[in-house]
C-alpha cells in the first residue's frame, strides 16, 4: 500500500476541498466480515439515494485544524467528527481510540461541493443497535462486503466510487480480525482520485496507475483505477487480490 505523503495538503486538490470524516463499522456475522450501510435521503443535494458510511465535514466543534503537525491535528479532529457523526446518523456509539484510518480520499477539483475524507474503521458489537437520525438517513442494511458490491451490480443500491473501493478491500478479509491486523500492518492509504473518459464510460484513477500523472487511462503498465462502465463497475489493481477470483 502506498505511503501518505509527507505534505498531502501540498495538493491542490486535497487543500481546496473540505475536510471530513467517515466511519466504517465492522463486525463479525454468520457469514464473515459485515458492515453497516445507511441509505441517504433522496432529496439531499450531496449523494441523495446512495449508501454510504456515517460521516461528514469535520466542524469547529471538533477540534483545531492547523498548529506544528497540521495533518496529525487534521486527523484529531477528524476521529471527533467521525465519533460525533457516526451517532448523530446511526446511532452507534463509538470511540476516538477505536478509531483506525486505514484511508483517505479526495475526489479531483471541479464540483463545488468537495470532501477531502479520512476514512476510519472500528469494530462493534454483533447485536448493536443501529437508529437512523429519520432526516438524512431513513433506512439501513447490514452487508457482507461481496453482498453489498452484488448488490450495487443487480440495481438495488447506489454505491460512491471509494465506497465500492472500500468495500472491494473489505472483501479480501473473511473476518474482523484479518481486516484489522492488515490495517495495523499498512499506512494509509492516501486517493487523490483523476477522472478519465475511455469508451463506455469513465475511469477513476489513484496513484500507482500508469495513467494517472497524464489523465490518459489507455497509458499501458500498473493499473490502480476503479472502472464506471455502463456495463458496470470494476476494480483493477496491479499486485491486489481479486476476492471474485481464486488467489
Amino acid at each position: 500500500m502506498p505511503d501518505v505523503p509527507a505534505d498531502p495538503y501540498a495538493s491542490e486538490a486535497v487543500a481546496t476541498a473540505m475536510p471530513a470524516a467517515t466511519v466504517v463499522p465492522l463486525r463479525d456475522g454468520p457469514d464473515g466480515l459485515e458492515t453497516v450501510l445507511l441509505r441517504r435521503d433522496k432529496g439531499l443535494t450531496f449523494a441523495g439515494g446512495l449508501w454510504v458510511w456515517p460521516g461528514g465535514r469535520i466542524e469547529a466543534a471538533d477540534g483545531p485544524t492547523g498548529g506544528d503537525d497540521p495533518l496529525a491535528t487534521l486527523e484529531r479532529a477528524a476521529r471527533a467528527a467521525g465519533v460525533r457523526e457516526t451517532f448523530e446518523e446511526s446511532g452507534l456509539e463509538v470511540a476516538t481510540e477505536d478509531l483506525v484510518w486505514f484511508a483517505h480520499f479526495t475526489p479531483p477539483i471541479g464540483p463545488e461541493r468537495r470532501y477531502a475524507t479520512f476514512f476510519f474503521a472500528t469494530a462493534v458489537d454483533d447485536d448493536v443497535e443501529v437508529r437512523p437520525d429519520g432526516m438524512e438517513v431513513h433506512e439501513y442494511r447490514w452487508f457482507t462486503p461481496a453482498g453489498a458490491l452484488d448488490a450495487c451490480r443487480n440495481g438495488e443500491i447506489g454505491l460512491s466510487p471509494p465506497t465500492w473501493i472500500v468495500l472491494e478491500w473489505l472483501a479480501t478479509h473473511a473476518d474482523t480480525t484479518s481486516a484489522f491486523d492488515s490495517f495495523a500492518t499498512s499506512e494509509p492509504q492516501w486517493c487523490v482520485t483523476r477522472f478519465g473518459t475511455v469508451e463506455g464510460g469513465m475511469v477513476a484513477m489513484y496513484h500507482g496507475d500508469a495513467g494517472y500523472d497524464t489523465d490518459d487511462p489507455s497509458t499501458p503498465g500498473d493499473r490502480h483505477r476503479l472502472w464506471m462502465l455502463e456495463s458496470g463497475w470494476r476494480y483493477e489493481r496491479t499486485g491486489w487480490p481479486n476476492p471474485e477470483e481464486p488467489t
